[in-house]
C-alpha cells in the first residue's frame, strides 16, 4: 500500500536531546517535526554541567560561540568534610583540547538549540503530545493530540523518542528499562549567596556521622550571574515526596517531583550547617524536590523507532553526564537517519546506533552509580584518565560495524574521537587555524595527509577523490594537509592549488607539526572523519580500494546524488 509521508522524522520531546536531533536532521536536509507536550520551556536549571566534548559537538554544528558566551567556566570544586577543607579538585584537559568545562542552565541550553533549529525553518510544536504509534516495513503511523484535544494522524519514515524518563516511545516499543532507585531525596534551588568563594568553582560540603556515612550534604554549581548557584541538598522529612512513588503510573521515580518545594528558609538552614563561611541566601528563582533512579533500556531502537537521552538511560547526576550523553546520542543518530531518509545509507548503518551508543550508556550508568555510592574521589583510574572520561573525551566506537578495524601504527584509530590540533595554515589566511575550524559544519570528510605532494600522487589522488565522491553520492568532502617541510619545499602557488578529479581541493599546511604529532603520521595517510567527529577509517598508504570497501559499510550501493 502506498503512503504519503508528512515528514521524514518525527522527534518527540524538545529538551536538549530532541532539539539536537531535530537541528542536525534539518541541517542535513531531512524534513522533521518536533513536538513537546509542554506549552513552553521550563525555567529550571536542571542539567547544568557542559562537558568539553559537548562543546566540540556544538562547534561542529556551528553554535559553540553562542553557547560559550552564555556559559560560565567550571574551574574545579572545593570539598569540605565535617567543616575541614579537603584537597581542591581542579578541572583541566590537555592543551590540544579546544574547550574546557562549563556551566549553563538547561533553560539556556534549550533556548540556544531552539534558536539554532529555527535557522532551518523548523519550530517546536508545543502543547502537542504523542498518543500512540504503530510501525510497518515502510514507516511509522503516529497519533498526535494538541492542547485543544484535536487529534492528528501523521505518517513518518522514522520516529525518535527524546521524551524523558517516562517516555511514551519507549513504552510503545515495549523496551525493558531495568534498574532501581535511590532511597534518598534531594531538594534543588536556584539561588544567590553573598559569600566570597572564588567564582567558577563548585562546592561540595558533607557531614559524616560516627560510622562514616554521609548524613548531610550541600552541592553548589555556579550559574551565570554574580553569586548565583544551583544548589542540591538532602530533603528534610516534612518535604519528603516518598509517598508519591505509588502514584507514578510506571513506577519510575526520577527527576523533579510534584508537591511543595523547599522555601528559602529550608535552603538557609542547610547553608547555616554546611557552608564553609557564613552566608545568606537570597533572590531564589525556583526550588523543587527530586529523586534519582538508574535504568537503561535493553536496546536503543526497534525497526524505524529509536530512543535517546533519558528515554534510554537515567542515572545519578554525578559528574554531569546525563544531558551530555543524551546530546551525543542524538548527534550519533541524526546523521545516520539523514542518510537513511535520503536513500543513501547502508542497510546496516542504523543498527550501528545501538551498537555504538548503548555500551556508552551502560558505562555511564554504571560509573555514575558507583560514584554516587563511593564518591568520585575513589575512582580507580588515575586522575588524568578520570578527568578525560568525565569530559567524555574517551568515548569511542572501536569494533563498530560502521568503522574499519585498527589502522597502522599509533595515534587515533578507527572508532576513536578525531582530536583537534592547531597550526594549520592556508595560502590566504594570515593566522593559523585549528583542525576543527576546517571541519566545522561539514559532514563526511576525507582528510589526506601528505597525499597531494607525494611522488606520483597525481593519478592516485584523482582516483581517491573520485572514489570518495562516487561511493558517497557526492556527500564526502576532501581536504589535504601537507607536512611543514612539504609546504616549504614546494612553490607557494603550486602548494596553494591542488586539483584532483577535475576540482580544486582545499590545502592546509601543518606548520607546527601538531597534526603529525597528534595523529602519529609520517607517511601519506587518509583519514575518514565521520559527521560526528569520529574516525571511520585510517588508511596508510591511501588506497582507493580500501577506501571504497570502508564506504560500502556506510553508504548504500550507488547512493543517489546529494
Amino acid at each position: 500500500m502506498a503512503h504519503t509521508y508528512a515528514t521524514d522524522v518525527l522527534v518527540v520531546g524538545a529538551g536538549p536531546v530532541g532539539l539536537t536531533a531535530a537541528a542536525e536532521l534539518r541541517r542535513r536536509g531531512a524534513s522533521c517535526r518536533i513536538v513537546d507536550r509542554l506549552p513552553a520551556r521550563l525555567p529550571f536549571a536542571k542539567a547544568v554541567g557542559i562537558q568539553p566534548r559537548t562543546f566540540e559537538v556544538w562547534d561542529r554544528m556551528g553554535l559553540a560561540r553562542t553557547a560559550l558566551e552564555a556559559a560560565v567556566p567550571m574551574r574545579g570544586q572545593f570539598l569540605y568534610v565535617n567543616g575541614a577543607e579537603q584537597p581542591r579538585i581542579d578541572l583541566s584537559v590537555p592543551p590540544e583540547v579546544p574547550y574546557g568545562f562549563a556551566a549553563l542552565p538547561q533553560y539556556e541550553t534549550e533556548r540556544i538549540l531552539d534558536e539554532h533549529l529555527s535557522r532551518f525553518g523548523t519550530a517546536v510544536e508545543r502543547g502537542t503530545e504523542l498518543v500512540s504509534f504503530g510501525q510497518d516495513a515502510d514507516g511509522v503511523t503516529c497519533r498526535l493530540r494538541a492542547a485543544s484535544g484535536a487529534e492528528e494522524e501523521v505518517r513518518t519514515r522514522f520516529l525518535v523518542g527524546c521524551d524523558g524518563a517516562h517516555s511514551i516511545v519507549r513504552k510503545g516499543l515495549g523496551l525493558s528499562f531495568e534498574g532501581g532507585a535511590f532511597a534518598e531525596e534531594y531538594m534543588l534551588a536556584d539561588v544567590r549567596v553573598d559569600w566570597d568563594l572564588p567564582p567558577g568553582y563548585a562546592l561540595r560540603a558533607m557531614h559524616l556521622d560516627g560510622a562514616g556515612a554521609v548524613d548531610d550534604v550541600l552541592v553548589c554549581i555556579p550559574l551565570p550571574g554574580r553569586g548565583r548557584y544551583r544548589m542540591s541538598m538532602m530533603v528534610p522529612p516534612e518535604l519528603s515526596t516518598a509517598g508519591q512513588a505509588e502514584a507514578v503510573s510506571d513506577g519510575i521515580t526520577h527527576g523533579l517531583q510534584n508537591g511543595r518545594g523547599p522555601g528559602q528558609a529550608d535552603v538557609q538552614a542547610v547553608l547555616d550547617r554546611l557552608s564553609p563561611q557564613p552566608t545568606t541566601a537570597f533572590d531564589m528563582r525556583w526550588t523543587s524536590v527530586f529523586r534519582i533512579s538508574h535504568r537503561i533500556v535493553d536496546r536503543y531502537g526497534d525497526g524505524r523507532v529509536f530512543v535517546a537521552g533519558d528515554a534510554a538511560h537515567i542515572h545519578p547526576p554525578t559528574g554531569a553526564q546525563g544531558m551530555n550523553t543524551g546530546i551525543q546520542d542524538a548527534w550519533n543518530l541524526a546523521w545516520k537517519l539523514a542518510l537513511a531518509c535520503a536513500g543513501a545509507a547502508h542497510p546496516g548503518l542504523l543498527a550501528g546506533y545501538d551498537a555504538e551508543r548503548r555500551p556508552v550508556g551502560e558505562e555511564v550508568v554504571g560509573r555514575t552509580v558507583r560514584h554516587a555510592v563511593e564518591g568520585m574521589e575513589n575512582d580507580p583510574d588515575d586522575p588524568a584518565t578520570s578527568m578525560m572520561r568525565e569530559a567524555q573525551l574517551l568515548v569511542g566506537y572501536r569494533g563498530s560495524p560502521s568503522v574499519d578495524g585498527a589502522g597502522e601504527g599509533g595515534g587515533p584509530q578507527p572508532g576513536d574521537r578525531a582530536p583537534d590540533c592547531a597550526g594549520l595554515t592556508g595560502p590566504i589566511t594570515g593566522y593559523p587555524m585549528r583542525l576543527y575550524d576546517v571541519l566545522r559544519e561539514r559532514d563526511h570528510v576525507l582528510l589526506l595527509y601528505g597525499a597531494g605532494s607525494a611522488p606520483g600522487s597525481g593519478p592516485a589522488l584523482d582516483e581517491l577523490v573520485r572514489t570518495a565522491r562516487e561511493s558517497s553520492g557526492g556527500r564526502m568532502e576532501v581536504c589535504l594537509v601537507h607536512a611543514a617541510d612539504q609546504g616549504a619545499d614546494a612553490d607557494a602557488d603550486a602548494d596553494a592549488v591542488v586539483e584532483a578529479d577535475g576540482t580544486t581541493l582545499p590545502v592546509y599546511t601543518d606548520s607546527r607539526g601538531e597534526f603529525a604529532r597528534l595523529y602519529a603520521v609520517e607517511e601519506p595517510t587518509a583519514f575518514v572523519i565521520r559527521p560526528d567527529g569520529y574516525l571511520g577509517a585510517r588508511l596508510s598508504p591511501p588506497a582507493p580500494r580500501q577506501l571504497a570497501a570502508h564506504l560500502a559499510n556506510v553508504f548504500a550501493a550507488n547512493p543517489p546524488p546529494n
